[in-house]
């Protein structure tokens, strides 16, 4: 009979459940295996045998709270038009079976949408259709499976920041005190003794002094050394050979050699070597960490995207940075621009797109007085909220990183992961072989050799490497205010061959001093109800023109309409008003050359047009010249009136079109990818949101607009658009380091080796050393990035 239950591996104890021909610790762990059974999701425990966790035996209203309003509110991320999004906290996730498991909820329950598992967090984030399941059912299904949510006050406390884990800290102090203590009872051991007295004194007590390192090293070896073993232990139970393995065997390897010497008086053992092995590496850990913390690019707490808001004070629009927005303050939100945080609507008719954050695409009316979540997207005429909550930057970017705008893999990681699987199962292979022969030359040192290469040989600075060098340079982009999703655009980033601009509002500038008006004259009045419709649209060219014209737009729009790459019209007190293309307003004419034009058409009589003599960012022509390796194009929706200026300043070979809808862009891009072209792609973030997620790299160029979009890969400053091809060449400079890294480390491991293998190598000396190899990666990554952002010559004024 089993003495384990199938399900959650754990001992069998009291209660005996049969069924299906296997045995199971209670009820809770059958049902578990009957639900997952019905619903064709048996794999689970082919992913890791005994993998389940068991059941709460709990009643099944212990979730109930959650339901009441003022705890649903607190404890959810999103909730509206009966789709509720929610992140919980499992601690009890713990292995390959646990992710795949709760990613399969949807599986399990058909009102379950999605699940997203963050295993380094150990958090589960739920989208659900709440009219078909309630919150505390969400809460009862995992943990009838065996994964309860931890619901505390830190958790309904979004604002309170996780602690940090304090078990390695307190490892690290049991290592060093045995270490210490250790090291003193074992000086006799090793120091010459002068006189016949001391000598017999020694011998006297050299079974206490023997027996005492025995016990202080067992708090190390028990306590000290469990993150290794755990970690072997998972990759073994995965069948995944993974970096800790080596380390655990030697640690294993000098403890019960060590008690074999003392127990048969052979030798006073090598607890000094292994409590020294383990403080050595834990603090190398330590230190590991301390040094990722103080590196890594955190958008969570670092400065927020360089993307501006309207905040309304007295009817009078204010740029400000996502930074500066405040609980109570009041924004104008216009078409196509995404909610900042949660907020409540005062003024006008929302239709509200949550695509960015349920998946699903499909427009909400909202009414005055109405909440709407962070990440809605207004689709219409411009509208006012009022802010209620902070904006959340970890959100942001939670939308910013969602599967659905994610492009490809890191290379890098993919093979770094690959290295170091194969590189571990050599090393285990290189120290079988030594093994056998030192039987052969030397058996006393067997353990000495066996323990230095497993101790010396560690892929960790390869895996060092990549992610500390490209977050540093992320570091350096975001100190000249560019600002990108992920180390994997940089990865990208060296891979460019073809840059693609849009034109207007990114290599153009918006200045309203340059427009002039050609038409009948436009009395007051309709200056206002043509700036009242201007007020609702986030293109460049509107955005200029409403500043132009310096009169009151506070007349209500009725069925507005923004139609990208044309224009937008609308009901503006009765009088239905065009603002666009010439085609658009059906003006007659041809279009003038070297400059952009807007006509104006109130109740279908066109009144005339205003010209904007373009103005081009400050430093285009030293750009494009910089540029020259690359192959250059021009994607713009306007007219074609500015071709002849356009080829004076980029090359020959450069390709220029115009007229272009977002789908003519779309489907350019993807041409020139199919033919193997790797693409940055430069736009407004809006209106080139297709564009922007095909291309290899998308980046928005940010003015004085809201411009955040999850389709782009980077979000640029609009005073450091010359600085692009700069980020080019650091983001090349960047792979050629990683390179460098890895063949520091491969260098490392091989001389380690040597020494190793040819017995010179004491493991104490290799305890040191493997922490060393991985900070000395680091050192260097800190210092080449560094140097090479200094001596860059960046294109600064």
């Amino acid at each position: 009979m089993a003495d384990n239950c199938f399900h959650c591996g754990q001992e069998i104890e009291e209660e005996r459940i049969q069924f299906d021909q296997k045995e199971f610790c209670c009820q809770g762990c059958k049902t578990v295996y009957e639900v997952l059974n019905v619903n064709n999701l048996s794999e689970y425990y082919n992913l890791n045998h005994n993998a389940g966790v068991r059941p709460d035996a709990r009643g099944d209203h212990q979730f109930d709270f959650l339901n009441t309003k003022e705890i649903f509110d607190k404890v959810v991320d999103f909730s509206d038009d009966g789709i509720t999004v929610v992140t919980f906290e499992v601690p009890v996730i713990h292995c390959t079976s646990c992710i795949w498991l709760l990613e399969s909820l949807e599986t399990i329950n058909q009102s379950v949408i999605s699940s997203n598992v963050n295993f380094t967090k150990k958090t589960v984030q739920i989208t659900f259709r709440d009219e078909e399941i309630t919150l505390g059912d969400v809460a009862r299904l995992m943990t009838n499976l065996g994964y309860k949510p931890a619901i505390s006050l830190k958790s309904i406390d979004k604002k309170e920041k996780p602690k940090a884990d304090r078990a390695l800290v307190s490892k690290l102090v049991i290592a060093g005190f045995c270490f210490g203590n250790i090291m003193l009872l074992s000086f006799p051991e090793y120091v010459e003794v002068f006189g016949e007295v001391k000598e017999q004194w020694l011998e006297e007590n050299k079974g206490f002094f023997r027996w005492a390192m025995f016990f202080l090293s067992l708090p190390v070896f028990f306590y000290s050394s469990t993150d290794y073993f755990q970690s072997a232990w998972q990759g073994l139970k995965n069948k995944y050979i993974n970096l800790d393995i080596p380390i655990a065997l030697g640690i294993i390897v000098i403890f019960f050699k060590s008690t074999y010497d003392i127990i048969l008086d052979i030798s006073p053992g090598y607890f000094d070597t292994l409590a020294a092995l383990l403080f050595l590496m834990l603090t190398g850990k330590w230190f590991q960490q301390q040094t990722v913390k103080s590196l890594a690019f955190d958008r969570d707490y670092k400065s927020f995207y360089p993307v501006a808001v309207a905040r309304l004070e007295k009817e009078i629009e204010t740029p400000i940075l996502l930074s500066e927005l405040k609980k109570g303050d009041r924004i104008l939100v216009r078409n196509e621009e995404i909610i900042p945080a949660d907020a409540i609507l005062i003024k006008g008719e929302a239709m509200i797109d949550n695509s960015f954050v349920t998946g699903e695409s499909r427009l909400i009316p909202k009414k005055s007085g109405d909440k709407i979540f962070a990440g809605g997207k207004q689709s219409g005429h411009a509208i006012e909220l009022e802010i209620i909550s902070e904006v959340n930057q970890s959100y942001l970017t939670q939308l910013w990183n969602n599967d659905a705008f994610s492009k490809q893999e890191s290379e890098l990681n993919a093979l770094t992961n690959h290295i170091s699987h194969y590189f571990t199962i050599i090393i285990l292979g290189i120290t079988l072989i030594s093994a056998i022969t030192w039987w052969i030359i030397d058996p006393s040192l067997i353990l000495k050799v066996v323990t230095s290469i497993l101790i010396i040989a560690c892929p960790c600075a390869l895996g060092l490497s990549s992610p500390f060098i490209l977050g540093n340079i992320m570091r350096v982009f975001g100190n000249k205010r560019f600002y990108i999703k992920n180390t994997s655009t940089i990865e990208n980033l060296a891979k460019i061959t073809d840059v693609v601009f849009d034109k207007t509002g990114t290599i153009t500038e918006s200045d309203d001093s340059n427009i002039s008006y050609e038409g009948k004259v436009l009395s007051s009045e309709n200056q206002v109800v043509v700036r009242s419709l201007l007020r609702n649209s986030n293109h460049p060219l509107s955005r200029t023109l409403h500043r132009k014209l310096n009169v009151n737009d506070q007349l209500h729009v009725d069925d507005y309409k923004e139609i990208i790459g044309k224009g937008q019209q609308g009901f503006v007190e009765g009088k239905l008003v065009k603002v666009g293309s010439r085609s658009f307003v059906n003006a007659e004419g041809k279009s003038s050359i070297n400059q952009t034009e807007v006509y104006i058409s109130i109740d279908n009589v066109v009144y005339g047009k205003y010209v904007y003599k373009n103005r081009y960012r400050k430093g285009l022509n030293e750009l494009i010249n910089q540029l020259s390796n690359y192959k250059l194009h021009i994607l713009s929706g306007d007219n074609d009136s500015e071709r002849d200026f356009l080829l004076s300043i980029f090359p020959e070979n450069a390709t220029l079109k115009f007229n272009q809808s977002p789908a003519d862009k779309l489907d350019y891009i993807k041409n020139m990818e199919a033919d193997g072209k790797k693409v940055l792609m430069l736009g407004d973030g809006l209106n080139d949101a297709g564009a922007l997620k095909q291309s290899t790299v998308g980046i928005s160029i940010s003015d004085d607009m809201n411009s955040f979009s999850p389709s782009c890969d980077g979000i640029l400053d609009a005073r450091n658009f010359k600085l692009i091809p700069d980020f080019l060449s650091l983001s090349k400079t960047s792979m050629r380091l990683i390179i460098m890294a890895f063949i520091i480390s491969f260098g490392y491991n091989i001389i380690g080796l040597a020494f190793a293998v040819t017995g010179y190598l004491e493991p104490v000396v290799a305890a040191i050393l493997m922490p060393i190899s991985s900070v000395s990666v680091l050192l260097f990554a800190t210092a080449t990035t560094r140097i090479s952002d200094y001596i860059h010559k960046w294109n600064l004024e």
